[in-house]
């Protein structure tokens, strides 16, 4: 009755409470708060928190913007983990800073300065890399153009949904901010292909970009306007050329080798080992045109000269390189600029570059007026080597590879449990393997189970589900801990077969601590007390009201259920091994300590996630405690032993209080304990 007043108040909670209260946008000040000088927030663009980064001068310098609104992920605790990101226009993440959170690991236990710490790792990565949460296998960090970042131990679920919320975020706002980041791994040089093609070859290939301006042709561009007469040498000699413009990538080995000397090929190899996503062009002009004017500054942007692809803009920045080139190609004005792959573009595919013609009018202050040309650039894919995207892997699949061994043993173990519990049940329960093995069992549980593996699973799983449920939010955050979920998975196998007692008798870490405790309480005959029968029943209560109250603050005041759920002891006991503040070492102690005398009082009267389990439980499809007409009319004897105190007068099992422990199973094969065995031997005996 109480069990079906529980599920059904939860279930008012639902209906009470149809959305949840998201966080609010952080305003101005909040926001500028975040942004390091000389860097200042500048206008803010859309209604989830996307802002203008200005530099020192007041130039447009990236975006920043908040996760929660914009990747709304929720965590453990139901509730998204807020993150300050800040990208520059190359799609560069400038600083990842840590807002707001609820995650439980983070609130008290390992305390913030882990995820702080991770956080810091995205500086200098840029979006078009593939970055994800885990450790190299093998040998597969070498040349891998994956970037690994390191996870928090212990907390590994919680730090995967905040990559996951700064990735969708940044995604969404590389979209439509940052025009030309790459979305996938850019084409590269097949440094295989080194032996040199020559200059009739690469003529042939069409590697080879001519641009040919005549006087006569800078003359027609300018013609009608205020410059059209202030280039007296091209009036002088009207087919004279004005601009012979060479273009050539020399990006892949073959050709570079084609074009320069040993001496610049030499320190084009050094730049591309220290730039090793860098695309080199080289640039000659012959004409009296030029490249660069007379202020221009070695290793920065040219002023005259501008480039494209597919409609976009490609950034050309001068390499610095001193330039020889082969006897076949004239002399003139040679220079190597470069670009970044990683920005978008394709060395695989055509592109176009531009240069300015400028003509100044007037001796003081002169007006410059400009005219562009532009040739297209052709290329050889043979040349390079284009990787396929790498698309991210799910993050059950990312999760699942990153704990494959511990999956693996989880599995056996359970396959064992399952064998054991079920078909072997009667063989587990013998007086004289019962304890030796469930000892051994529950030992494995606490050491693997719960210190190392982290599956100690909390009501906290089970609220922040109820909440995504009701707010309509994603399930996706039960995908990032697959060793908890595998747990959640038995439990589930048991809710149909046993009830709440697999999880409860078997599976939970701090319960098995618990029953330590109590075979140390007998060890040291410590007196143990048997609480009276109808006060029992009142404090078995308890836990309902305890999830209820658990559920009604994770649904009206979300922000302080990562407290309240500090009911349970396991976090400070199992997830950090007793290593945080004293009260709570306090706490999870006085538990164990009870246990000594009271068997399990945690487990049967305060447990929320117990509650839970026990309405869980009402899926069981049948009673597999085997009872006798003589069970409870007249024999008393199993429900004396029961240290839960889940076998009612009339002999029938309360199995929302069975924990599964067997010694009523094993009592009823034992004809040296069972009354109704006893009496009928003693019957056939004297017959």
């Amino acid at each position: 009755m109480f069990r079906a007043l529980a599920l059904l108040s939860s279930l008012m909670m639902l209906a009470l409470f149809p959305k949840g209260s998201s966080a609010e946008i952080l305003t101005r000040e909040a926001m500028q708060d975040f942004v390091i000088a000389p860097m200042a927030l500048g206008e803010r663009l859309t209604d989830d928190g996307v802002w203008e980064l200005q530099n020192s001068g007041g130039s447009l310098a990236g975006y920043v913007f908040e996760t929660g609104e914009m990747a709304p992920l929720p965590g453990f605790a139901g509730v998204p983990i807020n993150l300050f990101v800040a990208v520059d226009l190359e799609g560069r993440f400038i600083d990842v800073r840590l807002i707001d959170h609820h995650e439980p690991i983070f609130v008290s236990g390992l305390g913030e300065a882990p995820l702080r710490q991770f956080l810091e790792q995205y500086r200098g990565l840029s979006i078009s890399q593939t970055m994800v949460v885990g450790t190299p296998y093998g040998d597969g960090s070498a040349g891998s153009s994956l970037v690994y970042l390191d996870g928090v131990t212990k907390a590994t679920a919680s730090v995967r949904i905040a990559h996951e919320s700064i990735l969708a975020a940044t995604r969404k706002v590389a979209r439509e901010r940052l025009a030309g980041i790459a979305s996938a791994p850019p084409a590269s040089p097949n440094f295989a292909l080194t032996e040199p093609l020559g200059f009739d070859e690469l003529k042939k290939r069409g590697l080879i970009a001519r641009l040919t301006v005549t006087n006569t042709e800078v003359d027609a561009a300018f013609a009608g306007t205020r410059w059209a007469n202030e280039d007296p040498i091209a009036k002088e000699d009207p087919n004279g050329i004005y601009l012979d413009l060479w273009v050539i990538d020399i990006g892949s080995p073959a050709v570079a080798r084609s074009v320069l000397t040993e001496f610049t090929q030499d320190q084009l190899d050094r730049f591309l080992e220290l730039t090793p996503f860098a695309e080199p062009f080289l640039l000659l002009e012959t004409g009296r045109h030029g490249l660069v004017d007379a202020d221009f500054i070695r290793n920065t942007s040219p002023d005259w000269i501008s480039a494209s692809q597919d409609g976009l803009p490609v950034a050309l920045r001068d390499a610095d390189l001193n330039v020889e080139l082969v006897p076949d190609f004239p002399e003139g004005v040679a220079m190597i600029l470069r670009t970044d792959r990683r920005l978008g573009f394709d060395p695989s595919r055509p592109w176009t570059l531009g240069i300015d013609a400028l003509r100044a009018r007037g001796m003081f202050q002169p007006e410059i007026g400009t005219t562009s040309f532009s040739v297209e650039i052709g290329t050889d894919p043979s040349l390079y080597i284009t990787e396929a995207e790498i698309k991210p892997v799910s993050p059950l699949f990312e999760a699942i590879r990153n704990r494959a061994v511990d999956l693996v043993i989880g599995v056996i173990f359970l396959a064992g449990l399952f064998w054991l519990v079920g078909p072997k049940m009667h063989w587990l329960a013998r007086k004289t393997t019962l304890t030796k093995y469930r000892l051994i069992i529950l030992g494995f549980v606490t050491v693997f189970v719960g210190w190392w593996g982290q599956g100690q699973l909390s009501v906290v799983t089970v609220l922040g589900t109820l909440q995504a449920l009701v707010w309509k939010q994603s399930l996706e955050f039960l995908l990032y801990d697959p060793f908890s979920l595998l747990i959640w998975g038995a439990a589930a196998v048991g809710f149909v077969f046993w009830g709440r007692g697999l999880f409860c008798g078997w599976l939970c870490p701090f319960g098995a601590l618990q029953e330590f405790a109590h075979h140390l309480g007998r060890l040291l005959k410590i007196p143990q007390i048997r609480v009276p029968e109808r006060i029992d029943q009142r404090l078995k209560g308890v836990k309902y009201v305890a999830l209820l109250g658990l559920a009604a603050t994770a649904l009206i005041t979300h922000e302080n259920l990562v407290v309240a759920a500090e009911l349970e002891p396991f976090k400070t006991a199992i997830s950090v091994f007793f290593v945080r503040d004293w009260y709570y070492v306090v706490y999870a102690v006085f538990w164990l300590l009870l246990a000594t005398s009271v068997f399990k009082g945690f487990c049967r009267y305060v447990c929320p996630l117990g509650a839970f389990m026990a309405i869980m439980g009402l899926f069981r499809t049948r009673d597999w405690i085997d009872r006798r007409n003589a069970c409870g009319t007249p024999c008393q004897l199993c429900r004396v032993k029961c240290n839960y105190g889940s076998i009612n007068k009339s002999g029938k099992v309360a199995y929302s209080e069975c924990f599964q422990c067997l010694d009523c199973v094993q009592i009823f094969n034992d004809k040296a304990q069972c009354v109704p065995l006893i009496l009928a031997a003693k019957k056939e005996a004297r017959t």
